[in-house]
């Protein structure tokens, strides 16, 4: 897990300053990758490769980076991990190859070597985003994981391709002059989070997943923008085309044995996943997805696992003594931070700055304390992210198969109900809901927001009416822009909640959760791995029959079957949780003087970007305790955040004299 950065020149501005630039990338992204810096440069070729390490395997100068090939022919700088190398090693040698120290990029270089870099792409398991110079033909290849854990971002400066891990390296280059996508900011300001096939910046975009770009010097004089280049890029794998294909052809086998197939498929991916030279744990929620994970660690493991949990009370949840119990049980070395509210909000300032996109999904900020904890004491963490994608979790899942069935009820009736939800979403203040002796799963039901989004789910007159409800059932937004129309090609599956799972690993997990996890844990030099993301798992997940994703009202049916096995019932069967950040009490109490600094901020810098009577009528409301505005607050507030820390100098200037010069490899 690293940081990477490069510029690649245009043939004939080869060979000048722009070059030397490398070095302020890549100092930008040193949060990334603590553990050391390397940089490489051809000057006659016009090509610059930076890399800031974090050291996992093989922390011996063997494993420094950028990295030649042994046959001489590529440069890389990588990030990420390549978890079946052992094996693909293995394989080389009785080829006949030799390697001379134990890490992954360099089986990557030899099996790029060796069969093609396409053909090696599709054989590898991992996670990454790396860049590979070759110099034979002098072309820059750009690839990225499956799923894309790891991200990376191009832009177009003048004469020059710029890439890196985070935009905040790009900024750096000279000549960048950053300009506002206004759909992308409609798309963050409605979702909370910029979707990966846009950034938030014009003439940037991220690598998509399972994709690779490949660009020579003369290309560039001859590409028309950032948009021409994106165009240039190739699937070397698509989920769409592994999710039509599961589809099509499903397993069949009785429950026992689909349950035994996903438990060997995951203790692969566990197994893989805990190959590191450095401390190692995971985290524990107690929740389905991380304890499946934690068990299959510690069936696995000869000594106890180290696992770290967040305790957090404020809003009404608090999944600590689950995972505790989960800990006891599993009989992991568990570390648990109590976390007060005041802790919890000082960190608020600090996510414009780590997310140097706007993000405002309000779990980043246990995401963040979580791994700071766990950094303390681990370099390597694993997490249960991708459950919820893969087996189908959220609310909206099983909430589309209780909806289908309604669909039978006279249209009447329905339309009663859906008027009764309006009604007692403008009856309910939330002032008053959060004070009543009420569990924390009845308070959240009763969230007026959420009453607002459950009526035109119920008023639905068909099955592809109720999914596009469910799938753009964000809610209002502060944007002045209109939220640009979806273009999105989803392939035909068998039903609605295939449709759903689809929009949800395309769209939310790579714009949302792993944007999450990876800015989390880079920002304290810790490594978050997934195997619940593993391609094989993914792959066997989309040939799963609904009816072992979605069983008796609840999700994840398949997974909770398998964890059956390793914890009793009672640490599994309970209402699906997570960490209730308490924003919406926050923005009236604690929280009331920032949101008002920020809002005045919106005005100041006129109305672009918002709809200001828009946001001054939703403050008002919320503040006075008439409306639950904080759905729509949040994004607005995290935005307009962002938009004053980017406003600012991209980078700090401390250190930048110590950074090393430019060296070849």
């Amino acid at each position: 897990m690293c940081g990477i950065a490069g510029i690649l020149l245009t043939s004939a501005a080869a060979n000048t300053k722009p070059l030397e630039a490398i070095s302020q990338l890549t100092h930008a992204l040193r949060h990334r990758g603590p553990d050391g810096e390397g940089l490489w440069t051809d000057r006659e070729a016009g090509i610059a490769l930076g890399h800031r390490r974090l050291a996992i395997v093989d922390l011996s100068a063997a494993g420094r980076q950028p990295m030649r090939s042994a046959g001489g022919r590529y440069v890389t700088t990588f990030n990420g991990e390549i978890y079946n190398f052992k094996e693909l090693r293995r394989e080389l040698e009785e080829a006949g190859h030799q390697f001379r120290g134990t890490g992954d990029t360099e089986v990557m270089l030899c099996a790029i070597e060796t069969w093609g870099i396409e053909a090696a792409l599709k054989r590898f398991a991992g996670m990454f985003a790396f860049a590979l110079w070759d110099l034979k033909t002098r072309t820059l290849h750009l690839a990225r994981d499956r799923m894309g854990k790891k991200p990376l971002y191009v832009a177009l400066v003048g004469p020059a391709l710029v890439f890196a891990s985070e935009l905040k390296a790009i900024r750096c280059f000279p000549g960048f002059s950053p300009a506002l996508d206004l759909d992308a900011t409609a798309a963050m300001l409605s979702r909370g989070w910029v979707p990966d096939h846009r950034c938030i910046w014009q003439g940037v975009f991220k690598l998509p997943p399972g994709s690779l770009l490949s660009v020579r010097p003369t290309d560039l004089a001859e590409v028309g923008g950032a948009d021409a280049l994106r165009r240039q890029v190739k699937q070397w794998w698509s989920l769409a085309g592994i999710a039509a294909k599961g589809r099509e052809n499903q397993v069949v086998g009785s429950d026992g044995d689909l349950t035994d197939e996903l438990d060997s498929l995951l203790r692969l991916a566990v197994r893989e996943r805990m190959i590191a030279d450095v401390p190692l744990g995971g985290f524990l929620s107690g929740g389905v997805d991380s304890s499946t994970v934690v068990a299959l660690m510690q069936a696995q493991s000869r000594s106890p696992v180290r696992t770290f949990t967040v305790a957090f009370a404020e809003g009404g949840f608090d999944e600590a003594p689950y995972a505790a119990e989960v800990a006891r049980h599993l009989g992991t070395d568990h570390t648990e931070l109590h976390l007060s509210p005041t802790a919890a909000r000082e960190v608020i300032p600090e996510l414009p700055r780590i997310w140097d996109e706007p993000f405002a999904d309000e779990s980043q900020i246990p995401t963040l304390l979580v791994a700071r904890l766990a950094r303390q004491h681990v370099t390597v963490a694993l997490s249960g992210d991708g459950g919820d994608e893969c087996f189908a979790g959220y609310g909206r899942h099983f909430m589309a198969e209780r909806l289908k069935r309604q669909q039978g009820l006279p249209i009447q009736l329905r339309r009663t109900l859906a008027a009764g939800a309006r009604l007692l979403a403008r009856a309910v203040r939330s002032d008053i809901v959060e004070n009543l002796p009420l569990s924390a799963n009845v308070r959240h039901a009763l969230r007026s927001d959420r009453l607002d989004r459950l009526a035109p789910l119920l008023a639905a007159t068909s099955e592809d009416e109720l999914y596009q409800r469910l799938r753009g059932s964000a809610g209002e937004n502060l944007a002045r822009q209109k939220l640009p129309t979806s273009s999105d090609a989803a392939p035909q599956f068998d039903g609605l909640l295939s449709r759903l799972l689809y929009d949800d690993m395309a769209g939310y997990l790579p714009g949302d959760i792993l944007v999450k996890l990876d800015r989390a844990t880079m920002a304290n030099g810790l490594e978050g791995r997934c195997p619940l993301l593993d391609h094989r798992v993914v792959e066997f997940a989309w040939r799963l029959p609904s009816n072992l994703k979605v069983r008796d009202g609840g999700g994840k049916w398949i997974l909770r079957h398998l964890l059956h096995r390793y914890l009793p019932e009672r640490l599994i069967d309970r209402p699906k949780q997570g960490f209730d950040v308490p924003i919406a009490a926050w923005l009236k109490g604690p929280l009331r003087i920032w949101a008002n600094d920020l809002i005045a901020g919106m005005h100041n810098s006129g109305d672009r970007i918002f709809d200001l009577a828009k946001v001054d009528a939703c403050w008002r409301d919320h503040v006075e305790g008439k409306h639950d505005h904080s759905r729509e607050l949040w994004p607005a507030l995290m935005f307009q955040g962002w938009h004053e820390e980017a406003s600012r100098s991209p980078v700090s200037e401390a250190g930048l004299s110590q950074v090393p010069e430019l060296t070849g490899v």
